[in-house]
C-alpha cells in the first residue's frame, strides 16, 4: 500500500498544469486553466485544472 505521505508529496512535485497539457489544450483563465475534456467528447471546455490545488475536475 502507498503511504498518504508519498501521495501528498508526489502531488506538489509534479505540476499537474504541465503534465495535462501533454495531453489537453488548456487555456488559462484567471488562476485556472480550461480546457476540452479528455475522457468524453464535447464542443465546450468543461474541464479545469486547479494548479493551487495540483487537481482537475470535469463539469460535463
Amino acid at each position: 500500500m502507498i503511504s498518504e505521505s508519498f501521495i501528498e508529496d508526489l502531488k506538489y512535485k509534479c505540476d499537474i498544469v504541465s503534465i495535462v497539457s501533454s495531453y489537453v489544450d488548456l487555456k488559462k483563465a484567471s488562476r485556472i486553466y480550461k480546457g476540452l475534456c479528455p475522457f468524453h467528447s464535447e464542443k465546450s471546455p468543461s474541464f479545469t485544472v486547479y494548479p493551487d490545488t495540483q487537481s482537475f475536475y470535469c463539469y460535463g
